[in-house]
């Protein structure tokens, strides 16, 4: 396969809300692939390395949300924004129902349009994002340190946020560590995080958190086939919080991953390729 790259795969689509950014690699059938949120974020970021496994079978379609990446910046929160902006992309593509895998609050994302819209995605994939936690104390420690670096972004606030998001720190090389800063210090995409984590959201989680009932009504909602991923060491939605979805979500399996924090697709590529391709070809 020829070298997938940021610009060879780069295109945009016009929309009824503002200009969509997204990578489209491969052949076959769609897959769109949904980023999580944070500081220097964006389709590329999460999933490039993941890119030439999935374009070998999909036509991979990673799209940037609404203030993440080059796709337009909102008013609200990118959260609320982004349900509707992916429901415009599926539109704008031209794309019936398709398996949508998201990371984080690309999971969240996904879980939303799939209770909301079942016939527009086939199968679902989450690495992390969906459900509440029942033991562990909210917030997590990374979203707190990543509300100390949105408020303060310094280098070594940056790093301590990375460190969060992964079991193992030695994968965060120099260059790895530098193309995040240089992506989260970006004054337009700082804006745009910053209305989705700030002090007054982490007030607000820890006086009430997720809202169970709203959870609950929207998981049971869910009718694609659905694989739940993540990694056992997870510090921002810890594992326990899959344990709902897990049971309301009427056709799911689920996958954890050892030694393995939030960004499975990056800390344990080779694995959770391998698991994630293996469930969206059964029975194709």
């Amino acid at each position: 396969m020829v070298e997938l790259t940021h610009d060879g795969t780069s295109k945009v689509l016009e929309t009824p809300r503002g200009t969509l950014h997204y990578h489209d690699a491969g052949d076959g059938p769609p897959l769109v692939m949904l980023h999580g949120s944070g500081p220097g974020v964006s389709g590329w970021a999460n999933f490039r390395g993941n890119l030439p496994a999935f374009a070998r079978h999909f036509r991979t379609l990673v799209l940037d949300m609404p203030g993440f990446g080059k796709s337009y910046s909102c008013e609200q929160s990118p959260l609320l924004a982004a349900p509707q902006a992916v429901l415009d992309f599926l539109d704008g593509m031209e794309l019936g129902s398709v398996p949508v895998l998201g990371n984080s609050m690309g999971g969240n994302v996904a879980a939303q349009v799939a209770a909301g819209h079942p016939d527009r995605v086939s199968r679902l994939v989450t690495i992390g994002g969906v459900g509440f936690s029942l033991f562990n104390p909210m917030p997590a420690e990374g979203i707190k340190l990543l509300v100390q670096f949105v408020e303060d972004p310094t280098r070594d606030r940056l790093v301590a946020w990375m460190e969060s998001m992964v079991y193992d720190p030695a994968i965060l090389t120099e260059e790895f560590v530098e193309l995040r800063w240089e992506a989260a210090t970006n004054p337009a995409a700082l804006a745009d995080v910053r209305k989705m984590f700030n002090s007054r959201v982490l007030a607000a989680m820890r006086t009430r958190g997720a809202n169970p009932v709203d959870q609950v009504a929207m998981l049971t909602k869910i009718t694609a086939p659905t694989l739940l991923t993540h990694g056992r060491d997870d510090r921002v939605t810890p594992l326990d919080s899959a344990l709902v979805p897990m049971r309301l979500i009427r056709n799911c399996e689920m996958h954890v991953f050892p030694n393995c924090g939030h960004w499975a697709m990056i800390e344990r590529q080779q694995e959770f390729e391998s698991v994630v391709l293996a469930y969206l070809l059964r029975d194709q």
